[in-house]
């Protein structure tokens, strides 16, 4: 069972951060889901369980850079997460947007998907995810 705003977290987000974390890596290492429709799927899990689940399907061409190697598709998967559950509040996803791609270039230098797979592996990817979508998690629990 999934989390919602029904069941509130421990302050902080920190054990629905953990529980994104897992459920993000579990989905990309399940092989039914790449690293952005992981994240997508997470947060629609978490924060906008009314949506059909079709909606991950938005993130289906964000996988391995967008096809291209370019931007990561774990934070391209968070980002269209964002516009999902801050809906029209333009400037917050752009501030979270932006503390993201802050928070991701610390840890891992870029947010290149070829950069970080040719300086790591491809076996970086599902622990990226899960990363990935924990933190978004614990982004969109303290708004």
């Amino acid at each position: 069972m999934f989390w919602s705003k029904s069941t509130q977290p421990s302050p902080g987000g920190v054990e629905l951060s953990e529980q994104c974390r897992s459920e993000a890596e579990a989905l990309y290492r399940s092989g039914k889901y790449h690293c952005a429709e992981a994240v997508l799927a997470v947060v629609r899990n978490h924060f906008r369980p009314d949506l059909p689940e079709e909606v991950v399907q938005m993130a289906s061409g964000f996988g391995g850079g967008s096809g291209s190697g370019c931007i990561c598709g774990a934070v391209s998967g968070a980002t269209v997460g964002l516009g999902l559950v801050l809906k029209e509040d333009k400037k917050q996803i752009t501030h979270i947007t932006r503390e993201l791609h802050t928070w991701f270039k610390g840890k891992y230098g870029v947010t290149c998907c070829k950069t970080i797979r040719a300086t790591n592996d491809k076996g970086i990817c599902p622990v990226l995810t899960g990363e990935v979508a924990g933190k978004i998690a614990e982004m969109l629990a303290k708004r």
